[in-house]
């Protein structure tokens, strides 16, 4: 059982806090009777005085249904079957300190992750990771289904927690090691960076060929515009950055025979805007077959409770003003 409206269940609290303020005024309200004996009192106390204590608590417990059928309870049935042919995917990130450059708003890294966050969205039968690379790299979360724990690997992403460089072949590297025993038939690298490669034991080709042999493919996407641009020149020693106008050159060569070999495609992004078309269209082109068949149910409950609320109601009135009814003269 679910509550549709839930929220309406807080005004319990109020409820409890006015039953609260009413048995303590009650009490301040009882009037005492001096006798000269217990005895004076026999059969004075007849089961209507014992009954008519009894009425508040009907009307409490009317309120308390009222509540519970304004939060809408619902007996939910549901059945769902999915055949999907999911692929996994490996996003591939560069986080060397050129991706603070600020030819994006407010930087190169921060803009790569919130569109990385929005592709993950957008995939919710895949499975996915991540791998961090700049001088060397390492997978920062393997693949998952659980888009929430990699977003927030995603959003925790640092420049500085590698040597600097641009190790591309080691970051596609790890991404194919990381895919080669995975079942799926889809398996894809999904690769970001800003610069050439230029350190590491594996090169991007070597890399590529050994992604080809094992049936991944890789999208590699290099961001940044070309020019005068502002760049990290060198780190200070608190680990913050002076930034400095520097000439930017990208040579897409290389990330283009990457692209060739495994059956990809390269792609270049000058905005914000072209990240984000980028990784719609990668989207659109590894559509996984889902077949989905779904049947949902559900039992709304809250007309038995106001019918429950209606009869004590009409009792309570019933007793109040009938048997237990009290006269002042």
């Amino acid at each position: 059982m679910t509550f549709a409206e839930p929220l309406w269940l807080l005004l319990l609290l109020l409820l409890l806090w006015l039953i609260y303020r009413y048995r303590r005024a009650a009490g301040q309200r009882h009037v005492s009777l001096q006798v000269s004996r217990q005895a004076a009192m026999k059969g004075v106390k007849t089961w209507v005085v014992y009954a008519r204590s009894w009425l508040q608590a009907l009307r409490w417990m009317v309120l308390v249904l009222l509540i519970a059928a304004m939060a809408r309870p619902q007996l939910l049935w549901y059945e769902e079957q999915t055949e999907a042919e999911a692929m996994d995917i490996l996003l591939v990130l560069d986080i060397s300190p050129s991706m603070l450059t600020k030819d994006f708003s407010p930087d190169r890294l921060s803009v790569a992750k919130k569109v990385a966050n929005d592709f993950v969205a957008r995939r919710p039968f895949d499975r996915l990771g991540l791998v961090a690379f700049s001088g060397g790299a390492f997978t920062q979360c393997p693949l998952t289904n659980d888009r929430r724990l990699l977003q927030g690997f995603i959003n925790n992403l640092q420049v500085g927690k590698l040597q600097d460089g641009t190790a591309i072949g080691m970051g596609i590297a790890t991404a194919v090691h990381h895919l080669k025993d995975s079942p799926s038939p889809g398996k894809v690298v999904l690769l970001l960076t800003d610069g050439e490669h230029n350190t590491g034991p594996i090169g991007p080709i070597q890399a590529a060929e050994i992604a080809r042999a094992l049936g991944v493919r890789v999208y590699p996407v290099g961001i940044g515009k070309d020019g005068l641009v502002l760049s990290p020149s060198r780190q200070n020693y608190d680990g913050t950055y002076t930034f400095a106008q520097r000439q930017m050159q990208f040579d897409s060569t290389v990330l283009t025979n990457v692209a060739r070999l495994t059956n990809g495609r390269f792609y270049r992004a000058y905005s914000a805007n072209d990240l984000r078309a980028i990784y719609a269209e990668i989207d659109q082109l590894e559509k996984a077959k889902i077949t989905i068949n779904k049947l949902e149910q559900k039992t709304e409950l809250f007309f038995w409770l106001l019918d429950a609320a209606f009869c004590l109601l009409a009792l309570e009135l019933f007793l109040r003003w009938g048997p237990l009814r009290v006269i002042t003269v």
